[in-house]
């Protein structure tokens, strides 16, 4: 016997089944698409620096216009600390007149970029950029730019004192002989941008 009922909702169920793909297909394709834009969303991120990166190789601007003669401002780069000392005209005629008493007067030993290899290692005399790290054991020395202290000798010119150990540097950071750092404090590679700032991490050559 036919079944009248059946033929008569044949048509409504393909449809209703034809609208249920058509409803499944645009969902699955939306998914899809969903799921392709929150996987791109870390990857387009990861084009771009994390802060972590730029902390440990972006270079670093600084302002030195208000640095005072004879002061140091203390900064950080790569995870390191960058001292800029503003050496002043006394503390600039100290540095030719002890190289008998350092171990690396010329530098030779020593890490710098080859615009800092002179006496005053620095592009301009008046500003020195160094690295705040002994070269023992990488402590942070101590700023002692006062001549003749009293912790340190009567023949004391100035410079940087390492309490760990007792190693001494120059106002140029050049090592003294007979203590246990091996070589002068590093000079970073850094350049002049216009006037009272200075960019730590860049060449001088680079933009000269």
């Amino acid at each position: 016997m036919r079944n009248y009922a059946n033929e008569r909702n044949a048509p409504m169920s393909t449809e209703v089944d034809r609208g249920r793909r058509q409803l499944l297909t645009v969902a699955t394709t939306l998914t899809g698409a969903v799921g392709v834009a929150f996987a791109a969303v870390p990857f387009l991120a990861s084009w771009k620096p994390s802060a972590r990166a730029k902390a440990l190789g972006a270079p670093v601007e600084i302002d030195i216009s208000k640095l005072e003669p004879g002061a140091m401002l203390k900064i950080e780069w790569r995870g390191k600390p960058v001292w800029v000392v503003r050496r002043t005209p006394a503390m600039i005629a100290t540095l030719g007149t002890i190289d008998n008493r350092l171990a690396d007067p010329a530098s030779e030993q020593s890490k710098q970029p080859d615009y800092a290899k002179n006496a005053a290692r620095a592009v301009k005399p008046e500003y020195f950029v160094v690295l705040g790290v002994c070269t023992h054991l990488g402590c942070a020395p101590m700023s002692r730019f006062d001549p003749g202290e009293a912790e340190l000798g009567a023949d004391w010119p100035g410079g940087f004192y390492c309490p760990c150990h007792g190693s001494k540097f120059d106002l140029a950071g050049r090592v003294f002989r007979g203590v246990p750092a091996p070589t002068n404090l590093e000079v970073p590679p850094y350049t002049f941008a216009g006037t009272g700032r200075i960019v730590i991490g860049v060449d001088q050559e680079r933009v000269a």
